[in-house]
């Protein structure tokens, strides 16, 4: 006989889900969730997804910033100061004169703005531009993720709700037959030993029950913690079962991964943030053309020099790099290297991406196949059990063999419920795989 124990083990290991702890006093059931619902929830509330969203604030005041070069800098300033000795002339009959004042008083507005500076901000805004668009792209590669992570939690929270109901049901079916062998015992019809083998059969469908009981706890915590409820919480979840799809070819599963997969489309990002890279050290050592102008008020002109006397200056100043230690050169050098990387994990990616998608195909067709095995096994083992029933009626088995054979029914249940649940989630981890959204 399949141990329910071992059905539940390889479930929650699509993907592994590390379960503990032992059962406690809950909350009453509130409305159940479908997956959809879950996952908006989660997609909405968890924190290393909102954490990732701040990113992008942080990356919009970088594309502020490398706009700010557009601008012009205007400032104030302000200064005083005591000079001495103070050099004089003495002239003949006339006296002696100062040649600039002990103190000297100033205050002007100072304007410095950039003409023209040969595409050096243009590509600084590109880049941060491209910057964001990957940092949009790692915020999605998060939450499909997560997605994935919740699949794992809600499906095995689906399989351990019906597993309760089946261990009930075969509870309620081994204490009638308990009671069933014991008014025959009474009669002599029946031996201790059917009394006994039922009590170890109803015994051991308990411990399940409480092995069950308590896994669904810990899933249901891990849901809480998904979600962002309290612990106590009583998660119910919706038996959201795929219907049979039809599954693409290979080839066709590729290509649309190739296209639509989030580590694709990064590392497509940054090989284009690579090449501006390249551009924006390139134009590093073109000139600058800026415009500059400064106004205000200060002494030390003749013929008062104390007195505070409007004074100005404009002018455009052109800068022309020469010589930059090599500086240039190495930093293409070093851009060229890193885009040479970026290939190899572009290369890396697609063959990581093949081998998910083929993975999570085979086990899509597999787990197919096993749902229309394992429903042809429970009408078998339907049909099993109501032959039992009549052949016990008839004194042909004992109430062990009708026993055995109900057993049977219940076990094949669980394996049918396992099987469906295994092609959901084989579904989605297609879907996953080839870059589709299920949030």
């Amino acid at each position: 006989m399949k141990s329910i124990n071992k059905l539940i083990i390889v479930l929650l290991f699509t993907p592994i889900v590390t379960m503990s702890g032992q059962n406690s006093v809950m909350h009453q059931p509130t409305d159940s969730m479908n997956l959809s619902s879950v996952l908006n929830e989660v997609i909405k509330n968890y924190p290393s997804i909102l954490k990732a969203e701040k990113e992008l604030d942080a990356s919009d005041a970088k594309i502020g910033l490398a706009n700010s070069a557009y601008f012009p800098d205007i400032n104030i300033t302000s200064s005083y100061a005591h000079l001495g000795p103070v050099s004089s002339i003495t002239i003949p009959n006339m006296g002696t004169f100062q040649l600039f004042p002990g103190d000297n008083y100033s205050a002007a507005l100072n304007i410095n703005q950039s003409i023209y500076d040969f595409g050096k901000t243009a590509k600084n805004v590109a880049f941060e531009k491209q910057s964001k668009d990957l940092t949009k792209l790692a915020v999605e590669q998060i939450k499909q993720g997560l997605s994935q992570r919740v699949v794992g939690v809600y499906y095995s929270i689906v399989f351990l709700q019906d597993a309760i109901k089946i261990k009930d049901d075969e509870l309620a079916t081994l204490n009638e037959h308990l009671r069933y062998v014991q008014k025959k015992a009474e009669t002599g019809s029946a031996t201790q030993y059917e009394i006994l083998t039922t009590k170890v059969r109803i015994s051991s469908i308990e411990n399940q029950k409480t092995d069950i009981l308590t896994s669904l706890q810990v899933l249901q915590s891990q849901m809480n913690s998904l979600i962002g409820k309290p612990q106590d919480n009583k998660v119910l979840v919706k038996k959201d079962l795929n219907v049979s799809e039809i599954i693409a070819p290979a080839d066709s599963l590729f290509a649309y991964a190739f296209d639509h997969r989030d580590e694709m489309k990064m590392a497509r990002q940054k090989t284009e943030m690579a090449k501006t890279r390249y551009q924006m050290v390139g134009t590093q050592n073109n000139p600058a053309l800026n415009f500059f102008a400064n106004g205000g008020l200060k002494n030390g002109y003749l013929p008062d020099l104390s007195a505070l006397t409007p004074n100005y200056t404009v002018g455009v100043g052109l800068k022309i790099p020469i010589f930059d230690a090599n500086r240039t050169k190495y930093n293409k050098l070093q851009v060229k290297a890193n885009m040479e990387g970026n290939d190899q994990d572009t290369e890396l990616a697609k063959r990581t991406i093949v081998n998910e998608v083929v993975e999570s195909r085979a086990n899509a067709l597999a787990a197919l196949k096993k749902v229309s095995q394992s429903e042809l096994q429970l009408q078998q083992s339907q049909d099993a059990y109501s032959l039992a029933e009549t052949n016990f009626e008839a004194g042909a088995i004992t109430n062990l063999d009708l026993l055995e054979s109900y057993t049977a029914v219940a076990e094949t249940k669980l394996e049918l419920l396992k099987t469906k649940i295994d092609y959901t989630v084989s579904i989605l981890k297609l879907k996953i795989a080839v870059g589709e959204q299920i949030y």
